[in-house]
């Protein structure tokens, strides 16, 4: 008789057994070890000092995901008043280049009208964005005082697409890379005056590159 372990289900992991192999490595406190990268503490845009770091205890599972908001496309915000309207980068009559506040040169946020996520994006849409991904980030980078655009796509807020645009400041160098979410939560807002400034920047690059409309609502 064979005293081999039985082999494990065939086919993907079920949310349960992965969230039960994290359990299995935390702590009496619930929290998984604080693995420190050597390599990633040791880069010098890494914005934490270690005393005193640790992680939060993990969560138990959930029994099931919660809705966004507008995950029924009625309730969505894109249905009411004011979702087309200010602040705008730029627009077109199918996307909207939306003016976020925050401490960085620029931030934005590009969203389609209609109501669609990424997932069922029509591919006449999809070709569009690609375009508009590309343009924005070549507006944003012309920027005098940006280097870098990153481009960012989350969704568990909210069902209706929305991609972040995050203009890295030149020779700022500690905010390069994927820790630049991170260092703009700390940084003072820009003056109006510049945001409004920046804004129209990007808006007329935009223009001239795709068409559309320029900024409004600023």
């Amino acid at each position: 008789m064979s005293t081999q372990e039985p082999a494990p289900e065939s086919g993907p992991e079920s949310a349960e057994a992965y969230h039960a192999r994290l359990m299995d490595q935390t702590d009496a406190a619930g929290r998984l070890p604080f693995t420190v990268d050597e390599a990633m503490v040791a880069w010098d845009i890494y914005p934490y000092e270690l005393d005193g770091l640790r992680m939060k205890p993990l969560a138990p599972l959930a029994d099931a995901e919660p809705d966004r908001q507008g995950e029924d496309p009625a309730t969505c915000r894109c249905r009411g008043e004011g979702f087309a309207e200010g602040p705008l980068a730029w627009s077109n009559e199918r996307w909207l280049l939306k003016v976020l506040a925050g401490g960085l040169p620029s931030e934005l946020m590009l969203q389609p009208r209609a109501h669609h996520d990424l997932a069922d994006l029509p591919a006449d849409l999809a070709a569009e964005m690609g375009v508009l991904i590309a343009a924005v980030t070549a507006a944003a980078e012309s920027l005098p005082s940006v280097h870098r655009c990153h481009l960012a796509r989350y969704g568990d807020g909210g069902a209706h697409l929305h991609l972040f645009f995050w203009a890295r400041p030149a020779r700022v160098l500690q905010l390069r890379g994927s820790t630049l979410v991170d260092w703009a939560d700390q940084l003072p807002p820009l003056p109006d005056e510049v945001r409004r400034a920046n804004a129209e920047h990007v808006g007329a690059h935009l223009v001239a590159a795709v068409g559309g409309q320029g900024p409004s609502g600023l």
